[in-house]
């Protein structure tokens, strides 16, 4: 199974997609904030990155950008929970900008287990055959 680098600044995250993860085989690392999960990336090969985009310190965008310099064919799977306003026409769709800045897919929290499974398995499939698992925006369904 696969080896995937968690990255999110909410415990309670983290832990739900570790148990999930780790339920169905995969093995887990997770890192609170970008500059930590950078760090396991220097010292450790994943096959996966879970990478939530609104975190302290380096955010998401920021580190998605330094882990496409170091390696430009890592999976990345993005994920955030949008803020509820009144409209969301003014509100940024970060979730799209995101795939437009290099993630592979983009999942809306909260999600569930069955949906994070099987986004994993496109990109990982995707990985495996080399070629490039096709950019997907599941928030807007693009």
């Amino acid at each position: 199974m696969a080896k995937v680098l968690v990255v999110d600044d909410d415990p309670a995250v983290q832990l739900m997609i570790k148990l999930v993860l780790e339920r169905a085989g995969h093995g887990v690392v997770v890192a609170g904030d970008g500059r930590t999960a950078l760090r396991a990336l220097e010292s450790e090969a994943f096959d996966l990155l879970l990478l939530d985009i609104f975190m302290p310190g380096m955010d998401g965008l920021e580190t998605m950008r330094m882990v496409r310099q170091a390696r430009p064919t890592l999976p990345i799977i993005v994920i955030s929970g949008r803020p509820v306003t009144e409209d969301l026409r003014q509100e940024p769709d970060f979730l799209a900008m995101a795939t437009k800045l290099g993630a592979t897919y983009s999942l809306p929290k909260p999600f569930k287990p069955p949906a994070l499974l099987s986004m994993m398995a496109q990109c990982l499939e995707a990985e495996t055959q080399g070629a490039p698992a096709p950019d997907r925006d599941v928030a807007s369904g693009r």
